[in-house]
């Protein structure tokens, strides 16, 4: 197996896939779609919409996959990201990048892959590909047809981009502020993250006559994972919770790691049992399934204070609202809800 190299422009193609908040997102019903199609028309066992972030693959779409993300080290798509145009590989066993990749010798035991290049500003942030246990080849029908449905999903992240507040932000940032901004381990925006796009998300309430929501969480019990398991497993439990609550959010919802286990989403709503609907999903990302954390599993539950920011208040005044209600859940029990 070769390893595929960074891409030339590695620090921006990256920038430009973190800056387009689609990491760890809910499902997509247009690109579950178009997958669904894909996978019909070319006959193949399993179609993804993989996007290439720092160590890991992770897939937006997937039809006949089980898995959510690999490595990137073990991802075809790292070496498509490379090219200009489509890689095809008509049977893994015969090329050297991939004859001995664990994805070719065990399952799902791919044979063929075909993947073109998603493009945003010039970068690739993944692939559309093709995944089949058989070897076999693609015609040149079925070749340009994979660079049509890759551009329709280039179109619709492009689209999505477009048409939220997010788009603005982008051209404001350069990588440095961005890195500035962002909790180095989840990813997540940081305090100054917190500033800037907080308000954004002021502006956008006034301009759009919506609410600003703010959910406050901290995970419960998290000493004690530390003191048993150490900070290693610690840090691992943190960076998938910040994942997990991600994939709960939408487009121009901001989540902040307000440092240790405590965290801060910002949202847009309409009405308060909007709001509440938004916690409940946010809590049960972290409780309905263990977190896997190198190689330890943590049954873990979070605490949340929710409020909606008041017209005559500041944005700081509603999250010290909604911190004091994280207190009372805390006093209540844990893993629960209050409103503040």
């Amino acid at each position: 197996m070769i390893i595929a190299p960074p891409h030339p422009d590695e620090a921006l193609r990256q920038f430009t896939l973190d800056c387009l908040n689609l990491l760890d997102t809910a499902a997509d019903e247009y690109l579950d779609t178009l997958v669904r199609v894909a996978r019909s028309a070319f006959g193949v066992e399993t179609v993804l919409i993989s996007l290439i972030d720092r160590d890991r693959q992770w897939f937006k779409a997937r039809t006949g996959m089980p898995l959510s993300e690999t490595s990137r080290d073990i991802a075809f798509c790292s070496h498509t990201i490379l090219q200009r145009h489509s890689l095809v590989v008509p049977d893994t066993l015969d090329d050297p990048r991939f004859l001995s990749n664990p994805l070719v010798t065990a399952p799902p035991y791919i044979r063929l892959y075909a993947g073109h290049p998603i493009r945003v500003n010039g970068f690739p942030i993944g692939t559309l590909c093709l995944l089949h246990p058989e070897p076999r080849q693609l015609s040149d029908a079925e070749r340009s047809m994979l660079v049509d449905l890759a551009s329709l999903a280039e179109w619709h992240v492009l689209h999505r981009v477009q048409s939220t507040h997010i788009r603005t932000l982008y051209q404001t940032l350069d990588a440095e502020r961005h890195r500035a901004m962002t909790d180095p381990l989840t990813q997540a925006w940081n305090r100054q993250g917190l500033e800037y796009f907080g308000q954004a998300l002021e502006k956008a309430a006034l301009a759009n006559d919506t609410k600003v929501g703010v959910l406050y969480g901290d995970l419960d019990h998290f000493k004690s994972v530390n003191d048993r398991h150490g900070h290693a497993v610690g840090d691992q439990a943190i960076v998938q919770t910040a994942r997990r609550l991600k994939a709960t959010l939408r487009a121009d919802d901001i989540l902040v790691r307000l440092g240790g286990e405590e965290f801060l989403i910002l949202v847009l709503v309409n009405q308060r049992e909007e709001l509440a609907q938004l916690a409940r999903r946010a809590r049960q990302a972290i409780v309905e399934t263990p977190l896997l954390c190198a190689g330890v599993s943590l049954s873990m539950t979070i605490s949340l204070g929710v409020t909606l920011k008041m017209r005559d208040e500041t944005l700081a005044q509603a999250i010290h609202r909604a911190d004091s209600a994280l207190y009372r859940a805390k006093a209540n029990g844990r893993n629960c809800i209050e409103l503040g």
